[in-house]
């Protein structure tokens, strides 16, 4: 979500690329939250920061305490940010609450990318 959201907002100030420490795979349950404020990330893909690990890096954002405890050290990473919001798809509620839980994230990511473009690291 957070890659849907800053190059939804950030348009092309930023090559922004996404990635995790275990990645499985893309959650419908993200899909679904995000078409709600009509941002498609269906054509993303989940995948690790290996991809990443020989590339220029400029930010890197840990979006959970998981990820930044296991994210490795960035040669080159000019800021290290963190935020910590809940894990949507470790919710084992019903399915109507996970969708509500998966909106709240959504919306707390977007609130946070929009300060860190407010602020004027670009």
């Amino acid at each position: 979500m957070a890659e849907g959201w800053l190059r939804h907002l950030a348009g092309d100030r930023y090559d922004v690329c996404s990635a995790g420490t275990q990645p499985v795979g893309l959650n419908p349950g993200s899909v679904e939250a995000m078409a709600e404020v009509g941002i498609d990330i269906a054509h993303h893909r989940s995948k690790h920061v290996a991809e990443y690990a020989t590339q220029p890096i400029d930010y890197v954002i840990t979006v959970c305490n998981r990820a930044k405890e296991s994210c490795p050290r960035w040669s080159g990473a000019v800021r290290l940010i963190h935020w910590s919001f809940d894990d949507p798809a470790a919710v084992t509620e019903s399915a109507e609450q996970r969708r509500q839980i998966f909106r709240r994230v959504r919306d707390e990511i977007a609130a946070a990318i929009r300060e860190f473009l407010a602020s004027g690291p670009a």
